[in-house]
């Protein structure tokens, strides 16, 4: 049986080989038939694709082949201004009349409703559009429809959108920005690259003639470099004979400009730019060669079957680096290097390393090492072998799950072939064409494909980090370290495998003795000898996909405040250690060619598991189970490894205002607690291997307080065995347990706090938080939900678009149960130091509003539409079903029964939510911070 097995899998293996030998590879990759496409007279270009996931949902993407690449000196950030002005006025939709009219069906700004803007691209969405709704899809044609071509740009909306950009230009004006604009000068030399940044410049956005943004929205946003996508639960035979008609009576552009493809000048010689600021966080080095995609040309399938070479060598290698990472002191804080798409146009082979501090040498150096050794030597033959296992088990997954794929992703491949003719054959070719090319991909043929990446021409070296107290490489210094590195004795790379299997002792198990329906879920709950408690519900939503997770009381909370460094990071260490016999390199090699992942869990309250699997690996993830309770393992050179990393990166955080901002406010909002402790040199220095692995123990010594739950495409007649077996041989001393409150608690009355700070872009911080003690019920959370996002309506409003005071205002309410009920409400933004006073008072001037009259009927409607839309889209997730269950056994409450959830939501009048928002407020506790920087 064996011989024949092993015979079969060579003739397999000969056969898909055979195949691929036969495939003409300069064939053009087809376009997936399941998409309808064509182009209109005009030279506009539709798709359209019906899809179900979700049902009775459509997203419509509206793609311009033009970016910020194409401005003028004088438009320096126009073309991201236009994205703007596409909200603001159209001839179908004046004002805000987009917004309004689609919040109003259910379909929200910012989750729903977005755009974005590249030095290459703008495009525009409308995701998850309910398409029952008579006229809808056809007012969503319309909106593009007025994009296209019909776009207002009054006087008084561009100048309204002025103080916006400025201050989104304020907000994005950080540390990395400015690294950029020192990088990209040198990087992109002689091309557009260098000088467009997109958000642009404030001078022309506070100041450019309004015939300027008009002349580059009749220029460039024409017919010809546009695409419209729909993809959803449409009739793709109407929709289609629709967009004909309304787009077809957009009028061509006669003598139109030529879209240029901006091309970077090629360099023989190495290029060198060292960037500083004195806020960045880390010191790195990067190192690019840019090799020209000809993204302007079809691809073919030698094209598609090169992606599976980069991406198993960047597999490959990232693997290596996480092993590096592993051992002893690690030479830097993190690395990495592949090939990847660069720009429109370019890819580029990256070498990327973040240098512990004042060690950039040793960090290149390492890094360039292990470069050069499979530049020598390439791969060997199994790391390859799981690599491509890897990658046929995700492709497989995926396949398994393809009516599952959003249409947002849909729109989003579509997106990337129209503007770059990325391959776009449809699951059913791909699946067929990787199985018949992945054998004949060699070892060979992989180290050929380096050797043809890592070249000097085109390169260029970056060094940055810290303008202040750090030493940074010269260009002498950084190819000094290069051709050390060439000429040095660089050893093969020896792939240690392990054949042991993750269980080798028998297991004693323990059966099921109890077992409940709970048809409310349509769930069953079990009770093992053990006391362990399981709840199990079958769902294939999620065709290739279960997921687990676990919790019992306690966590963190019942351990002193000399443990909370430990476990703080108790998750990211105990990931470091593996398990078992296996550290955590063998473990990844251990699990090739099965796609499942588990964690062990701490929280302030509670201790657990979090994971998932497909269906035929579920098994391997309750074998994981039962090592993580009864075989952990704490390994010492793992975590002196992580250690030090960690001890490294924050050192570098020492300048980030961002950092130092977030323990301000973590500080002030615990009262200054003395569990709250900023993460520090001193706070790394405490992580303590011998107290994870008291906590460790401790927490997970005891399984019969624990409940798991377990949703997937599993039938109970599989699970129930494995379950038994492996859950049931979890250990327990039956003891009873409840979490500790330890009383961290805001600080009572109204504080005031103003704090200055030395920074390089002049900005206030404004934090705003409300704190107060609330009956924990579905009503009230609910309600403060709607009230979440009636506020996130109301700030737009005012503080961005009357005001354009700020870029956004963030707005987040919750409602607390354990260690006791209580709700929070956090608003926080970004603005001009100058108005920050102004913009806060705005703040609590809409807070009033809402209680002495509650929302406007029409704010009220858009909200409940929403999360209601939000709600029914989720039920065809694994993920609403775990929280359900887990709500349900937590807190007592069945979140799935609609009498908890839409009833009540539709039931709100705006006196409802006046008097929730009335009960909130009263007495709360408030806690304003106000950052601003310091006087100069």
């Amino acid at each position: 049986m064996k011989k024949r097995t092993l015979f079969s899998i060579v003739i397999l293996f000969l056969s898909s080989f055979l195949t691929a030998q036969q495939l003409d590879l300069s064939q053009k990759v087809p376009f997936d038939p399941q998409i309808r496409t064509g182009k209109l007279a005009n030279g506009m270009t539709y798709y359209i694709k019906h899809n179900e996931e979700p049902k009775e949902r459509a997203s419509f993407y509206f793609i311009q082949n033009v970016g910020a690449l194409l401005e003028q000196d004088n438009q320096n950030g126009l073309a991201h201004f236009l994205e703007h002005m596409a909200f603001n006025g159209t001839k179908h939709f004046e004002g805000k009349g987009i917004l309004n009219f689609l919040e109003k069906n259910g379909v929200a700004f910012g989750s729903n409703i977005n755009a974005y803007t590249s030095q290459a691209e703008t495009v525009y969405n409308l995701s998850d559009v309910p398409t029952t709704k008579p006229g809808l899809v056809d007012s969503c044609l319309l909106v593009m429809h007025d994009w296209s071509d019909y776009l207002l740009l009054t006087n008084e909306e561009i100048d309204a959108e002025r103080g916006v950009i400025s201050e989104e230009w304020r907000t994005r004006r950080n540390a990395s920005f400015r690294l950029r604009s020192q990088m990209f000068p040198v990087l992109f030399k002689g091309s557009k690259y260098a000088v467009r940044d997109v958000i642009g410049d404030l001078d022309v956005i506070k100041n450019f003639e309004y015939e300027t943004l008009r002349q580059f929205y009749y220029q460039w946003y024409r017919s010809d470099l546009q695409a419209v996508v729909v993809v959803g639960d449409i009739d793709v035979d109407q929709v289609e004979a629709k967009v004909k008609s309304l787009f077809s009576k957009i009028k061509k552009v006669k003598n139109a400009p030529k879209r240029d493809g901006y091309q970077i000048p090629t360099h023989d010689e190495p290029y060198y730019v060292l960037a500083t600021d004195k806020e960045a966080a880390q010191s790195s080095i990067a190192i690019y060669v840019l090799h020209n995609n000809k993204d302007e040309q079809a691809k073919t399938l030698k094209d598609m079957r090169d992606t599976y070479i980069t991406n198993l060598y960047n597999t490959m290698f990232a693997l290596r680096i996480a092993e590096l990472l592993q051992k002893g002191t690690p030479p830097f804080i993190n690395a990495q290097s592949g090939f990847m798409p660069f720009v429109r146009y370019y890819n580029a082979f990256a070498i990327n390393v973040t240098a512990n501090p004042n060690q950039e040498e040793i960090a290149l150096e390492a890094i360039l090492t292990e470069v050069e050794r499979v530049k020598r030597f390439g791969f060997t033959a199994t790391e390859l072998e799981r690599a491509k296992s890897n990658l046929l088990t995700q492709m497989e997954s995926a396949y398994k799950q393809k009516d599952k794929i959003s249409n947002n992703r849909y729109c989003r491949e579509i997106q990337q072939h129209f503007l770059t003719l990325a391959p776009t054959p449809g699951f059913d070719y791909e699946m067929d064409f990787i199985k018949k090319v992945l054998p004949g991909i060699s070892v060979e043929e992989i180290s050929a494909k380096a050797k043809e990446w890592i070249v000097d021409k085109n390169k260029t070296i970056i060094v940055s980090g810290p303008s202040e107290g750090a030493k940074h490489l010269t260009e002498s210094e950084v190819h000094s370290i290069i051709d050390k590195v060439k000429n040095a004795e660089i050893a093969p790379y020896v792939d240690k495998v392990s054949a042991a299997s993750l269980i080798s002792e028998p297991l004693k198990g323990s059966k099921i003795i109890f077992s409940k329906k709970l048809t409310e879920f349509d769930a069953v709950e079990w009770k093992l000898g053990n006391k362990v408690k399981v709840i199990y519900r079958h769902a294939d939503y999620e065709n290739d996909a279960v997921s687990v997770l676990a919790y019992s009381k306690g966590g963190s909370s019942l351990f002193d405040d000399s443990y909370i460094p430990s476990s703080t990071l108790f998750e990211q260490f105990v990931d470091a250690y593996g398990v078992g016999d296996f550290d955590a390199i063998s473990l990844q090699k251990m699990l090739t060619g099965k796609k499942v992942e588990l964690s062990p869990t701490l929280g302030d309250l509670t201790e657990g598991f979090s994971g998932s699997s497909t269906p035929k690996d579920i098994e391997t993830m309750l074998q994981l189970v039962y090592l993580y309770f009864e075989k952990p393992r704490f390994d010492a050179g793992a975590h002196d490894a992580l250690k030090g990393r960690y001890a490294a990166f924050i050192s570098n955080l020492a300048n980030d205002p961002q950092k130092i901002m977030q323990d301000s406010l973590s500080l002030i909002l615990s009262n200054y607690h003395p569990r709250t402790k900023i993460m520090n040199a001193e706070f790394i220095n405490e992580v303590n291997l011998k107290r994870v692995q008291e906590i460790y123990q401790d927490r997970f010594q005891d399984a019969s307080d624990f409940t798991f739950f377990i949703v997937g495409n599993i039938d109970e007649q599989t699970l129930k065995p494995l379950v038994e077996k492996y859950i049931g041989s979890l250990s327990d001393i039956n003891r009873e347990e409840n979490w500790k409150d330890n009383k961290v608690k805001a600080p009572k009355g109204t504080t005031q706090k103003e704090i200055e700070l030395a920074l390089a872009t002049p900005k206030s911080n404004v934090n705003v938080v409300f704190d107060n003690e609330m009956d924990y019920s579905q009503r009230n959370k609910l309600g403060l939900a709607v009230l979440n996002a009636v506020l996130d309506l109301r700030f737009t409003e005012t503080i961005r678009e009357e005001e354009g005071g700020s870029y956004g205002v963030g707005v987040n309410a919750s409602l607390s149960h354990f260690p006791e009920s209580g709700a929070t409400l956090s608003l926080f933004f970004d603005c001009d130091p100058e108005k920050a006073n102004h913009l806060k008072a705005i703040l609590y001037k809409e807070i009033e509003k809402i209680k002495q009259n509650g929302p406007t009927v029409l704010d009220l409607d858009k909200s409940v539409k929403n999360i209601l839309k939000t709600r029914e889209q989720s039920k065809l997730h694994n993920a609403y079903w775990m929280n359900s269950l887990y709500s349900f056994y937590f807190d007592g409450i069945n979140t799935n029964d609609s009498e908890n959830y839409e009833k009540i939501l539709s039931s709100f009048t705006p006196k409802d939510i006046q008097e929730i928002t009335q009960v909130f407020f009263e007495n709360a506790d408030v806690i304003e911070v106000v950052f601003k920087p310091k006087a100069k």
